[in-house]
């Protein structure tokens, strides 16, 4: 059997790098308090100087509008519920 990977939040690899940035504590012993590989407190660490400039770029819109579908795609699903509800409908009248 394998061992199914565990996934960590965003809150939580960010209370990690936060740990990290600080240099109180090594990479080594930071891993050990949360539990998790020394290379995760690097990787995390990374990410989060390679993407600190994006916080203080322009509005905060720009995070929420990738999470939304565009707008092509809800003309297809459009397009599918109808060809759905159309079919199920002459289906019925029979």
């Amino acid at each position: 059997m394998s061992k199914k990977r565990k996934q960590y939040s965003a809150s939580f690899k960010a209370k990690v790098a936060l740990a990290a940035l600080k240099g109180d504590q090594t990479t080594s012993e930071i891993a050990a308090r949360f539990e998790i590989h020394p290379t995760m407190v690097s990787t995390w660490k990374r990410e989060l100087l390679d993407n600190a400039s994006g916080l203080f770029e322009g509005k905060q819109t720009s995070g929420k509008q990738s999470n939304e579908p565009s707008s092509d795609e809800l003309y297809r699903e459009i397009g599918r519920l109808t060809v759905e509800r159309d079919f199920l409908s002459r289906k019925l009248d029979q």
